[in-house]
């Protein structure tokens, strides 16, 4: 699965050992040092992910994901060295797809590419559309519509549309959803998917305050009903 990756990390030791090991896994990397580089160079190329350290000088990761995100849907996985879990929560609230926190293995970063890439990737054979009260989901085309307005997902959001909307009425714990997006793994929580569904409300809910469709079932998960005529 050769990609063409992004690596922005002003780290010129990191930066070089990622690279190689990226190289290895047969992908094509383009280092930046710095979040204004980054920004430019997703902006005039067709990369197939982004890696952005959180640090980054001139424009931070977070800005450059910000921005991004108003503009693609290219995968993003943040690296930071922050572990307080709010800053953590603020990168995949601003529309990152996963991030691993310093030190990291290497080996276990290009394992976290390879994953996210097959997710994005991957297309079921049979793709159909499914509707369930004003929202539809299109999986083929990677389309979500609430009403007459079409959503800007993330590809963690979308995954646990997708999820959901296949099955209406089924309570979906975190842990479930987790496995659908990008798996249980060391550095994730619960409070990762309530991020997303939390991104998902303002986005597909009429009122995310009082949420129709995408329910909490309280001390078990989530579920996606039709919503009120």
């Amino acid at each position: 699965m050769c990609a063409h990756v992004m690596l922005a990390e002003d780290d010129p030791r990191q930066a070089e050992a990622l690279r190689r090991y990226l190289t290895a896994a047969g992908h094509r990397a383009t280092v930046v040092a710095d979040g204004e580089t980054a920004l430019r160079q997703a902006r005039e190329q067709a990369f197939d992910l982004l890696l952005l350290d959180v640090m980054l000088p001139k424009l931070d990761g977070m800005q450059v994901c910000r921005i991004l995100r108003q503009e693609s849907d290219v995968p993003v996985l943040m690296l930071t060295a922050r572990s307080a879990e709010d800053d953590l929560l603020r990168g995949l609230d601003l529309g990152a797809d996963d991030y691993m926190t310093k030190p990291y293995s290497p080996r276990e970063l290009v394992a976290r590419v390879r994953t996210l890439l097959r997710r994005v990737r991957t297309t079921p054979q049979e793709s159909p559309v499914h509707r369930l009260g004003r929202l539809t989901v299109d999986e083929s085309r990677r389309l979500v519509t609430a009403g007459d307005t079409t959503v800007d997902c993330t590809a963690g959001e979308f995954a646990i549309l997708a999820a959901m909307i296949r099955q209406p009425g089924r309570v979906f714990s975190r842990v479930q959803l987790l496995e659908h997006t990008r798996g249980v793994d060391r550095e994730s929580t619960g409070r990762t998917i309530d991020v997303h569904v939390m991104n998902l409300r303002r986005k597909i809910e009429a009122n995310p305050r009082r949420p129709q469709q995408l329910l909490t079932v309280y001390g078990v998960g989530y579920k996606l009903s039709a919503g009120t005529p």
